[in-house]
């Protein structure tokens, strides 16, 4: 190619750039407009132009290099100040250690405890409830085969295998000669010698735990506001006036982004209510938490109950705080209505004097399939709240909200018994559970059996 056929910036980028120094008139007046206008318009840009003979471009340039300069000085200054700071702070952090090291615990007047203390006295307490829990079953079955207590251990509270806590309001002590235990051979399911003839998945391992506190801990929270909160998450039935859930609401409430898709043939079954019962709080919480007293409490209802691991124990001796993975079967008196099964986490939780709340929630466990069932049920967040009250008494709000997918259709005598909700409702186990409570009652009251006051299979429906 010929030479003189180069672009022309080509011989221009050859030059020697060319540099243009500010005498020291321009830069003391460029000064001066800078500390009362760091930012000039393009009108007071031409002036200054025009007054110092200079380019408009190189005022402007002028002023953007000296913004940068003046951004890079208070950028310096600020690390300056900040690291100063920052090295007093290191140096009081020093000396804080130092005299913590020489400090004198003054409760044991020894030296003070590490930063993990709270978490070793957690573990310890651990520890020290599962040693107790062990130590009661141990002094359990030696008492039970050796034909008297052991004298020589610290009294423990024995396991209950199938007797009821009958401390009922303030009667006091059962009579002399009836004993801990009522006769309930006459209701079903209360054989509690019997071992449950099927199979439970292996434990729950180290993992899934916190996992299912977690999970037993959210349920509860939902739990308390479905008790506590009426319109527009609950309606009035028009016919009888009970309590209905508006899933619409509830929906909006309490959203599961990470929930499958419905099954048309997934029913949803929801119902409140709240009655008085004739049991202090406290012992109502002891046989909800054992299995064996649920069955005796619910006999027309709960046909099979088991723990399968108790995950968490009560504090101080009490059920609060209490965790544990339960089966359960539900059941109609009736062969031709599917029986329910559940694998659920039952949760105690005493809010304030007084005020209990249990809550029930399903698990998926990988071996609940080995369990043959006409019927596919869940728990969602369900449960009651107790709430003492004078004389004896005691208030409980029951909820029940379970997802239903029957895979045999209900008989036709009982289809709208079970499909309005009423077979496995609030309604019923609180009917069941002030029949109850009013049978023991009478039985502490008179001394009598009882096989005298109503013994055999009462049936009590709420239609």
């Amino acid at each position: 190619m010929d030479s003189g056929d180069e672009p022309e910036g080509s011989e221009g980028q050859r030059k020697k750039k060319r540099y243009h120094r500010h005498t020291p008139h321009q830069i003391q007046e460029l000064e001066a407009v800078f500390k009362e206008c760091p930012h000039p318009d393009e009108k007071q840009r031409m002036q200054l132009s025009r007054d110092l003979a200079l380019e408009p471009r190189q005022i402007k340039f002028w002023f953007q290099n000296r913004r940068t300069q003046m951004k890079a000085q208070h950028e310096r200054a600020d690390n300056c100040a900040l690291r100063s700071e920052n090295d007093k702070i290191r140096c009081e952090n020093i000396a804080i250690r130092e005299a913590l090291k020489k400090v004198i615990c003054p409760t044991c007047g020894g030296p003070p405890l590490g930063e993990d203390s709270y978490f070793d006295e957690q573990k310890l307490r651990m520890e020290n409830a599962r040693l107790k829990e062990e130590l009661d079953r141990v002094s359990s079955v030696a008492s039970k085969y050796l034909g008297r207590p052991i004298t020589q251990l610290p009294p423990v509270q024995p396991i209950p295998i199938s007797s009821l806590d009958l401390s009922v309001g303030s009667y006091g002590a059962p009579p002399p000669g009836l004993g801990p235990s009522l006769d309930l051979d006459l209701l079903p399911g209360s054989s509690s010698s019997s071992v449950m003839p099927f199979p439970f998945p292996t434990a729950v391992s180290e993992l899934e735990k916190p996992i299912m506190a977690e999970v037993a801990t959210s349920a509860m929270e939902e739990l308390i506001r479905l008790v506590q909160t009426d319109e527009p998450l609950w309606m009035k039935s028009a016919g009888d006036g009970s309590d209905l859930l508006n899933l619409d609401t509830y929906d909006r409430i309490f959203p599961r982004p990470g929930q499958p898709y419905k099954s048309p043939d997934i029913r949803i079954e929801a119902s409140r209510d709240s009655s008085l019962v004739i049991m202090n709080a406290v012992t109502l919480v002891d046989m909800f938490m054992d299995p064996v007293k649920w069955m005796e409490l619910f006999p027309t209802i709960v046909s099979k109950a088991r723990t399968v691991e108790v995950l968490a124990t009560g504090v101080a001796g009490t059920r609060s705080g209490s965790l544990i993975l339960m089966y359960e079967e539900l059941q109609v008196l009736s062969p031709v209505v599917s029986t329910r099964e559940f694998f659920f986490l039952r949760y105690c939780q005493q809010i304030e004097q007084g005020l209990w709340v249990i809550g029930d929630v399903s698990v998926d466990l990988s071996r609940e399939s080995q369990f043959s069932s006409s019927s596919r049920s869940r728990k969602l967040p369900s449960g009651c709240l107790i709430q003492e009250v004078p004389d004896g008494y005691s208030k409980v709000t029951w909820v029940e909200h379970m997802e239903i997918e029957e895979k045999a259709p209900t008989h036709r005598l009982y289809r709208d018994l079970v499909n309005s909700g009423v077979a496995f409702g609030a309604q019923r186990w609180l009917a069941t559970l002030q029949r109850m409570c009013e049978r023991f009652a009478r039985v502490m009251v008179t001394g009598a059996s009882p096989r005298d006051i109503g013994g055999g299979n009462t049936v009590h429906w709420i239609s």
